[in-house]
Protein backbone atom coordinates (compact mmCIF):
# COMPACT_ATOMS: atom_id res chain seq x y z
CA UNK A 1 0.00 0.00 0.00
CA UNK A 2 2.69 2.75 0.36
CA UNK A 3 4.15 1.50 -2.43
CA UNK A 4 1.05 2.62 -4.39
CA UNK A 5 0.40 5.13 -3.05
CA UNK A 6 3.98 6.43 -3.62
CA UNK A 7 3.48 6.25 -7.10
CA UNK A 8 0.32 7.73 -7.16
CA UNK A 9 0.96 10.56 -5.14
CA UNK A 10 4.41 10.87 -7.83
CA UNK A 11 2.11 10.59 -10.76
CA UNK A 12 -0.26 12.90 -9.60
CA UNK A 13 2.55 15.72 -8.68
CA UNK A 14 4.20 15.15 -12.14
CA UNK A 15 0.92 15.66 -14.27
CA UNK A 16 0.64 18.65 -11.68
CA UNK A 17 3.47 20.38 -12.95
CA UNK A 18 3.35 19.46 -16.68
CA UNK A 19 0.11 20.83 -16.72
CA UNK A 20 0.91 23.86 -14.82
CA UNK A 21 4.15 24.99 -16.76
CA UNK A 22 2.58 25.40 -19.52
CA UNK A 23 0.81 28.88 -18.84
CA UNK A 24 4.03 29.81 -17.08
CA UNK A 25 6.27 28.97 -20.49
CA UNK A 26 3.42 30.60 -22.38
CA UNK A 27 4.32 33.57 -20.18
CA UNK A 28 7.97 32.96 -20.68
CA UNK A 29 7.89 33.08 -23.61
CA UNK A 30 6.02 35.93 -23.96
CA UNK A 31 7.93 38.18 -21.69
CA UNK A 32 11.17 36.32 -22.71
CA UNK A 33 10.38 38.09 -26.81
CA UNK A 34 9.06 41.25 -25.36
CA UNK A 35 13.06 42.00 -23.79
CA UNK A 36 14.79 40.85 -26.59
CA UNK A 37 12.53 42.64 -29.21
CA UNK A 38 13.07 45.54 -26.88
CA UNK A 39 9.39 45.97 -26.16
CA UNK A 40 7.02 45.84 -22.96
CA UNK A 41 5.31 42.93 -24.17
CA UNK A 42 1.31 42.08 -22.28
CA UNK A 43 0.60 44.81 -20.11
CA UNK A 44 -2.90 44.87 -20.46
CA UNK A 45 -4.96 42.39 -19.14
CA UNK A 46 -6.00 42.90 -15.61
CA UNK A 47 -8.06 41.63 -12.49
CA UNK A 48 -8.89 44.49 -10.10
CA UNK A 49 -6.04 46.48 -12.06
CA UNK A 50 -3.58 44.19 -11.13
CA UNK A 51 -1.94 42.51 -14.20
CA UNK A 52 0.30 40.31 -12.03
CA UNK A 53 3.13 40.79 -14.65
CA UNK A 54 1.23 39.61 -17.58
CA UNK A 55 0.26 36.50 -15.92
CA UNK A 56 -3.50 37.36 -16.07
CA UNK A 57 -2.87 37.09 -20.08
CA UNK A 58 -2.52 33.91 -19.90
CA UNK A 59 -5.62 33.25 -17.77
CA UNK A 60 -7.40 35.11 -20.17
CA UNK A 61 -6.48 33.13 -23.20
CA UNK A 62 -7.76 29.81 -20.96
CA UNK A 63 -10.89 31.43 -20.61
CA UNK A 64 -11.08 32.27 -24.55
CA UNK A 65 -10.02 28.71 -25.54
CA UNK A 66 -12.98 27.28 -23.20
CA UNK A 67 -15.92 29.11 -24.23
CA UNK A 68 -14.72 29.56 -27.92
CA UNK A 69 -17.52 27.81 -30.19
CA UNK A 70 -15.92 24.30 -31.23
CA UNK A 71 -16.25 24.63 -35.29
CA UNK A 72 -15.97 21.02 -36.72
CA UNK A 73 -15.81 21.38 -40.73
CA UNK A 74 -18.26 18.99 -42.07
CA UNK A 75 -15.67 17.72 -44.76
CA UNK A 76 -13.35 16.27 -41.52
CA UNK A 77 -13.67 12.40 -40.96
CA UNK A 78 -14.96 12.92 -37.57
CA UNK A 79 -12.86 10.28 -35.64
CA UNK A 80 -9.58 11.09 -36.24
CA UNK A 81 -9.93 14.70 -36.67
CA UNK A 82 -11.19 14.08 -32.80
CA UNK A 83 -8.71 11.44 -31.53
CA UNK A 84 -5.52 13.53 -33.10
CA UNK A 85 -5.22 16.15 -30.66
CA UNK A 86 -6.48 13.68 -27.63
CA UNK A 87 -3.68 11.55 -28.99
CA UNK A 88 -0.90 14.50 -28.86
CA UNK A 89 -2.07 15.46 -25.26
CA UNK A 90 -1.63 11.83 -24.09
CA UNK A 91 1.38 11.09 -25.45
CA UNK A 92 3.34 14.14 -24.22
CA UNK A 93 1.83 13.24 -20.77
CA UNK A 94 3.02 9.58 -21.28
CA UNK A 95 6.36 9.82 -22.15
CA UNK A 96 7.43 11.61 -18.48
CA UNK A 97 6.05 8.87 -16.61
CA UNK A 98 9.48 6.88 -16.60
CA UNK A 99 11.99 9.74 -15.65
CA UNK A 100 12.71 9.57 -11.95
CA UNK A 101 12.50 12.75 -9.96
CA UNK A 102 14.29 11.60 -6.59
CA UNK A 103 16.36 8.90 -5.81
CA UNK A 104 15.00 5.53 -4.27
CA UNK A 105 13.68 5.22 -0.73
CA UNK A 106 13.53 2.89 1.33
CA UNK A 107 10.59 2.71 3.86
CA UNK A 108 9.58 -0.42 6.37
CA UNK A 109 11.11 -2.84 4.12
CA UNK A 110 9.75 -1.49 0.50
CA UNK A 111 11.68 0.54 -2.10
CA UNK A 112 9.71 3.31 -3.10
CA UNK A 113 10.66 4.86 -6.14
CA UNK A 114 9.84 8.31 -7.17
CA UNK A 115 8.81 7.46 -10.83
CA UNK A 116 5.33 7.09 -12.30
CA UNK A 117 6.32 3.85 -14.13
CA UNK A 118 9.32 1.84 -13.10
CA UNK A 119 10.98 -0.11 -15.56
CA UNK A 120 14.17 -1.53 -16.61
CA UNK A 121 14.40 -0.18 -19.97
CA UNK A 122 13.06 3.28 -19.54
CA UNK A 123 14.87 4.58 -21.80
CA UNK A 124 13.35 2.52 -24.66
CA UNK A 125 9.96 3.91 -23.18
CA UNK A 126 10.86 7.32 -23.79
CA UNK A 127 11.61 6.56 -27.62
CA UNK A 128 9.03 4.15 -28.39
CA UNK A 129 6.13 5.90 -26.75
CA UNK A 130 7.64 9.49 -27.92
CA UNK A 131 7.47 8.47 -31.96
CA UNK A 132 3.56 7.65 -31.53
CA UNK A 133 3.77 11.65 -31.34
CA UNK A 134 4.15 11.33 -35.29
CA UNK A 135 0.63 9.87 -35.80
CA UNK A 136 -1.17 12.71 -33.81
CA UNK A 137 0.32 15.20 -36.57
CA UNK A 138 -0.85 12.91 -39.07
CA UNK A 139 -3.87 12.15 -37.80
CA UNK A 140 -4.39 15.69 -37.80
CA UNK A 141 -3.52 16.61 -41.58
CA UNK A 142 -5.43 13.47 -42.92
CA UNK A 143 -8.57 13.31 -40.74
CA UNK A 144 -8.87 17.13 -41.61
CA UNK A 145 -9.33 16.38 -45.30
CA UNK A 146 -7.72 19.49 -45.80
CA UNK A 147 -4.83 19.53 -48.66
CA UNK A 148 -2.87 22.13 -47.04
CA UNK A 149 -3.40 20.33 -43.18
CA UNK A 150 -1.83 16.74 -45.09
CA UNK A 151 1.03 18.73 -46.49
CA UNK A 152 1.88 20.32 -43.28
CA UNK A 153 1.07 16.43 -41.67
CA UNK A 154 3.89 15.14 -43.94
CA UNK A 155 6.13 17.69 -43.42
CA UNK A 156 6.27 17.21 -40.15
CA UNK A 157 6.60 13.63 -39.92
CA UNK A 158 9.30 13.93 -42.00
CA UNK A 159 11.37 16.06 -39.94
CA UNK A 160 9.98 13.99 -36.68
CA UNK A 161 10.99 10.35 -38.08
CA UNK A 162 14.36 12.14 -39.86
CA UNK A 163 15.47 13.57 -36.29
CA UNK A 164 14.27 10.76 -34.23
CA UNK A 165 17.00 8.84 -35.55
CA UNK A 166 19.97 11.69 -34.31
CA UNK A 167 17.72 11.98 -31.41
CA UNK A 168 18.22 7.72 -30.59
CA UNK A 169 21.86 7.33 -31.50
CA UNK A 170 23.06 10.04 -29.51
CA UNK A 171 21.87 8.57 -26.60
CA UNK A 172 23.68 5.12 -27.14
CA UNK A 173 27.09 6.77 -25.85
CA UNK A 174 25.32 7.58 -22.68
CA UNK A 175 23.97 4.03 -22.82
CA UNK A 176 27.70 2.81 -23.04
CA UNK A 177 29.00 4.84 -20.54
CA UNK A 178 26.76 4.19 -17.60
CA UNK A 179 25.92 0.54 -19.46
CA UNK A 180 22.08 0.42 -18.50
CA UNK A 181 18.66 1.19 -20.13
CA UNK A 182 17.54 2.13 -16.12
CA UNK A 183 16.97 5.67 -16.26
CA UNK A 184 17.33 5.58 -12.49
CA UNK A 185 20.66 3.96 -12.38
CA UNK A 186 22.14 6.40 -15.09
CA UNK A 187 21.66 9.73 -12.82
CA UNK A 188 23.22 7.24 -10.01
CA UNK A 189 26.00 7.00 -12.01
CA UNK A 190 26.14 10.63 -12.93
CA UNK A 191 26.39 11.12 -8.91
CA UNK A 192 30.28 9.90 -9.16
CA UNK A 193 33.17 12.11 -9.43
CA UNK A 194 35.90 12.53 -12.34
CA UNK A 195 39.29 13.46 -11.10
CA UNK A 196 38.18 14.04 -7.34
CA UNK A 197 36.48 16.96 -8.06
CA UNK A 198 33.89 17.02 -11.42
CA UNK A 199 30.16 15.30 -11.73
CA UNK A 200 30.57 12.64 -13.79
CA UNK A 201 27.37 14.44 -15.53
CA UNK A 202 26.35 13.56 -19.24
CA UNK A 203 26.85 16.80 -20.14
CA UNK A 204 31.00 16.07 -19.10
CA UNK A 205 31.30 12.40 -20.40
CA UNK A 206 29.41 12.73 -23.41
CA UNK A 207 29.86 16.83 -24.32
CA UNK A 208 28.67 15.99 -28.14
CA UNK A 209 26.20 13.69 -27.38
CA UNK A 210 24.59 16.64 -25.49
CA UNK A 211 24.44 19.19 -28.48
CA UNK A 212 23.06 16.57 -30.70
CA UNK A 213 20.79 15.48 -28.66
CA UNK A 214 19.38 18.93 -27.56
CA UNK A 215 19.40 19.95 -31.36
CA UNK A 216 17.23 16.69 -31.89
CA UNK A 217 14.99 17.59 -29.39
CA UNK A 218 14.42 21.10 -30.34
CA UNK A 219 13.08 19.46 -33.67
CA UNK A 220 11.00 17.06 -32.47
CA UNK A 221 8.80 19.79 -30.16
CA UNK A 222 8.74 21.61 -33.59
CA UNK A 223 10.43 24.67 -32.00
CA UNK A 224 11.82 27.49 -33.86
CA UNK A 225 14.03 26.96 -36.29
CA UNK A 226 12.61 24.00 -36.30
CA UNK A 227 8.60 24.67 -36.54
CA UNK A 228 8.30 24.42 -40.25
CA UNK A 229 5.16 22.11 -39.78
CA UNK A 230 4.05 25.52 -38.56
CA UNK A 231 5.35 28.12 -40.96
CA UNK A 232 2.37 30.13 -41.86
CA UNK A 233 4.40 32.39 -44.60
CA UNK A 234 5.37 28.42 -46.46
CA UNK A 235 2.38 26.36 -45.82
CA UNK A 236 -0.55 26.22 -43.15
CA UNK A 237 -0.74 23.98 -40.93
CA UNK A 238 -1.21 20.66 -39.67
CA UNK A 239 -3.82 22.07 -37.41
CA UNK A 240 -5.49 24.74 -39.54
CA UNK A 241 -9.06 23.21 -39.65
CA UNK A 242 -9.05 23.14 -35.21
CA UNK A 243 -10.20 25.71 -32.87
CA UNK A 244 -11.27 25.91 -29.19
CA UNK A 245 -10.12 22.95 -27.34
CA UNK A 246 -9.20 20.76 -29.64
CA UNK A 247 -6.56 23.23 -30.81
CA UNK A 248 -5.94 24.10 -27.31
CA UNK A 249 -5.10 20.27 -26.57
CA UNK A 250 -2.23 20.93 -29.61
CA UNK A 251 -0.90 24.13 -28.25
CA UNK A 252 -0.85 22.59 -24.67
CA UNK A 253 0.75 19.23 -26.31
CA UNK A 254 3.87 21.37 -27.55
CA UNK A 255 4.61 22.74 -24.48
CA UNK A 256 4.49 19.72 -22.33
CA UNK A 257 6.57 18.08 -25.51
CA UNK A 258 9.15 21.00 -24.05
CA UNK A 259 8.39 20.40 -20.51
CA UNK A 260 9.33 16.45 -21.43
CA UNK A 261 12.13 17.30 -23.54
CA UNK A 262 13.76 19.42 -20.62
CA UNK A 263 13.07 16.74 -18.34
CA UNK A 264 14.85 13.97 -20.34
CA UNK A 265 17.89 16.08 -20.91
CA UNK A 266 18.32 16.87 -17.89
CA UNK A 267 17.91 13.54 -16.54
CA UNK A 268 20.58 11.92 -19.75
CA UNK A 269 22.94 14.99 -19.91
CA UNK A 270 22.45 17.16 -16.32
CA UNK A 271 22.44 15.27 -13.01
CA UNK A 272 18.74 14.63 -13.06
CA UNK A 273 17.99 14.80 -9.51
CA UNK A 274 21.64 15.01 -8.56
CA UNK A 275 22.90 17.54 -6.59
CA UNK A 276 26.75 18.18 -7.16
CA UNK A 277 29.10 17.17 -4.86
CA UNK A 278 26.07 16.11 -2.31
CA UNK A 279 24.90 12.33 -2.59
CA UNK A 280 22.02 10.99 -1.29
CA UNK A 281 24.13 9.47 1.79
CA UNK A 282 25.37 12.76 2.69
CA UNK A 283 22.06 14.62 2.32
CA UNK A 284 20.71 12.16 4.38
CA UNK A 285 23.75 12.89 7.06
CA UNK A 286 23.77 16.72 6.69
CA UNK A 287 19.50 17.11 5.81
CA UNK A 288 19.39 19.53 9.07
CA UNK A 289 22.51 21.64 8.01
CA UNK A 290 21.09 21.89 4.22
CA UNK A 291 17.45 22.53 5.31
CA UNK A 292 18.76 25.82 7.35
CA UNK A 293 21.31 26.94 4.81
CA UNK A 294 18.05 26.26 1.86
CA UNK A 295 15.89 28.18 3.85
CA UNK A 296 18.18 31.05 4.84
CA UNK A 297 18.88 31.34 1.33
CA UNK A 298 15.67 31.82 0.18
CA UNK A 299 14.81 33.85 2.55
CA UNK A 300 17.33 36.69 1.77
CA UNK A 301 16.34 36.10 -1.89
CA UNK A 302 12.92 37.04 -1.52
CA UNK A 303 13.66 39.75 0.70
CA UNK A 304 16.19 41.04 -1.85
CA UNK A 305 13.21 40.66 -4.70
CA UNK A 306 11.08 42.42 -2.27
CA UNK A 307 13.51 45.47 -2.22
CA UNK A 308 13.33 45.48 -5.95
CA UNK A 309 9.66 45.47 -6.22
CA UNK A 310 9.39 48.26 -3.94
CA UNK A 311 12.32 50.30 -5.79
CA UNK A 312 9.54 48.97 -8.78
CA UNK A 313 6.74 50.12 -7.59
CA UNK A 314 7.78 53.94 -6.72
CA UNK A 315 8.00 53.63 -10.25
CA UNK A 316 4.33 53.05 -11.02
CA UNK A 317 3.52 55.79 -8.67
CA UNK A 318 4.91 58.07 -10.95
CA UNK A 319 3.51 56.91 -14.07
CA UNK A 320 0.36 55.65 -13.31
CA UNK A 321 -2.94 57.31 -11.06
CA UNK A 322 -5.07 53.99 -11.73
CA UNK A 323 -4.60 50.68 -9.56
CA UNK A 324 -1.48 49.60 -11.93
CA UNK A 325 0.27 52.09 -9.24
CA UNK A 326 -0.07 49.44 -6.67
CA UNK A 327 1.10 46.69 -8.61
CA UNK A 328 4.49 46.66 -7.11
CA UNK A 329 3.45 46.71 -3.41
CA UNK A 330 1.40 43.41 -3.90
CA UNK A 331 4.36 41.50 -5.38
CA UNK A 332 6.30 42.91 -2.38
CA UNK A 333 3.86 42.08 0.08
CA UNK A 334 3.77 38.43 -1.27
CA UNK A 335 7.33 38.16 -1.07
CA UNK A 336 7.76 39.32 1.84
CA UNK A 337 5.40 36.73 2.88
CA UNK A 338 7.59 34.10 1.73
CA UNK A 339 10.43 35.50 3.49
CA UNK A 340 8.49 35.17 6.45
CA UNK A 341 7.32 31.75 5.89
CA UNK A 342 11.35 30.83 5.21
CA UNK A 343 12.28 32.30 8.17
CA UNK A 344 9.37 30.31 10.66
CA UNK A 345 10.18 27.13 8.75
CA UNK A 346 14.01 27.44 9.74
CA UNK A 347 12.95 28.41 13.35
CA UNK A 348 11.19 24.91 13.04
CA UNK A 349 14.18 23.65 11.37
CA UNK A 350 16.35 23.74 14.02
CA UNK A 351 14.50 20.85 15.95
CA UNK A 352 14.52 18.86 12.41
CA UNK A 353 15.05 15.19 13.70
CA UNK A 354 18.55 13.46 12.88
CA UNK A 355 17.20 9.68 12.74
CA UNK A 356 14.06 7.98 11.62
CA UNK A 357 12.67 8.86 8.08
CA UNK A 358 12.69 12.42 8.04
CA UNK A 359 15.82 12.80 7.02
CA UNK A 360 15.88 10.54 3.76
CA UNK A 361 12.12 12.20 2.49
CA UNK A 362 13.47 15.95 2.72
CA UNK A 363 16.84 14.57 1.02
CA UNK A 364 14.43 13.04 -1.80
CA UNK A 365 11.90 16.24 -1.64
CA UNK A 366 15.65 18.58 -1.84
CA UNK A 367 16.35 16.35 -4.90
CA UNK A 368 12.87 17.05 -6.62
CA UNK A 369 13.33 20.84 -6.25
CA UNK A 370 16.68 20.73 -7.70
CA UNK A 371 15.52 18.28 -10.74
CA UNK A 372 12.47 20.50 -11.06
CA UNK A 373 14.53 23.60 -11.15
CA UNK A 374 16.87 22.22 -13.99
CA UNK A 375 13.68 21.66 -16.14
CA UNK A 376 12.47 25.53 -15.68
CA UNK A 377 16.01 26.47 -16.71
CA UNK A 378 16.32 24.11 -19.49
CA UNK A 379 12.95 25.03 -20.65
CA UNK A 380 13.61 28.75 -20.69
CA UNK A 381 16.70 27.75 -22.87
CA UNK A 382 14.51 26.33 -25.42
CA UNK A 383 12.20 29.52 -25.82
CA UNK A 384 15.74 31.97 -26.07
CA UNK A 385 16.39 29.68 -28.79
CA UNK A 386 13.22 30.31 -30.51
CA UNK A 387 13.46 33.65 -30.15
CA UNK A 388 17.03 33.73 -30.91
CA UNK A 389 17.24 31.83 -34.02
CA UNK A 390 15.55 32.38 -37.63
CA UNK A 391 13.53 29.16 -39.00
CA UNK A 392 14.97 27.06 -41.76
CA UNK A 393 14.25 26.06 -45.02
CA UNK A 394 12.82 22.70 -45.75
CA UNK A 395 16.03 21.66 -47.81
CA UNK A 396 18.22 23.05 -44.74
CA UNK A 397 16.41 21.77 -42.22
CA UNK A 398 16.70 17.87 -44.16
CA UNK A 399 20.38 17.99 -44.78
CA UNK A 400 21.26 19.19 -41.16
CA UNK A 401 19.61 16.43 -39.98
CA UNK A 402 20.73 14.03 -43.00
CA UNK A 403 23.99 15.03 -43.12
CA UNK A 404 25.24 16.79 -40.20
CA UNK A 405 23.08 15.48 -36.67
CA UNK A 406 23.29 11.54 -38.38
CA UNK A 407 26.95 11.29 -39.32
CA UNK A 408 28.01 13.02 -35.91
CA UNK A 409 26.03 10.59 -33.83
CA UNK A 410 27.25 7.59 -35.24
CA UNK A 411 30.69 9.38 -34.76
CA UNK A 412 29.86 9.97 -31.05
CA UNK A 413 29.19 6.14 -30.73
CA UNK A 414 32.70 5.42 -32.45
CA UNK A 415 34.67 7.50 -30.14
CA UNK A 416 33.04 6.23 -27.18
CA UNK A 417 33.34 2.75 -27.88
CA UNK A 418 37.49 3.44 -28.75
CA UNK A 419 37.65 5.74 -25.18
CA UNK A 420 35.71 2.48 -23.19
CA UNK A 421 37.93 0.38 -25.05
CA UNK A 422 41.34 2.37 -24.44
CA UNK A 423 39.95 2.48 -20.68
CA UNK A 424 39.30 -1.37 -20.84
CA UNK A 425 35.72 -0.63 -19.44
Amino acid sequence: MPAFLAHAGTAILIWIFELSMIPVLVWFERKASAYMQDRTGPNRAAVLGIRMGGLIHTIADVIKLVFKEDATPSQVSRFYYTLAPMMAMSVALLTFAVIPVADDLAVGGQILHWQVLKIDAGLLWIFAVGSLGVLAVILAGWGSNNRYALLGGMRSSAQMVSYELALGLSAVGILMVFGTLDLNRIVQGQGNLLFGFLPMWGVVVQPLAAVLFMIATLAECNRTPFDLPEGESEIIGFHVEYSSLKFALFFMAEYVNIVVAAGITATLFFGGWQIPWLPTASLEAHARTVLLVSLGGAAVLFLLLAGASLRWSRRLKRLYADARRREGDVWAGLLLGLAALCLLGGILALSFPSQGIAPGVFARVAQLGVFLAKVVVLSFLFIWIRWTLPRFRYDQLMNLGWKSLLPLSLLNIVATAAVLRWLGR
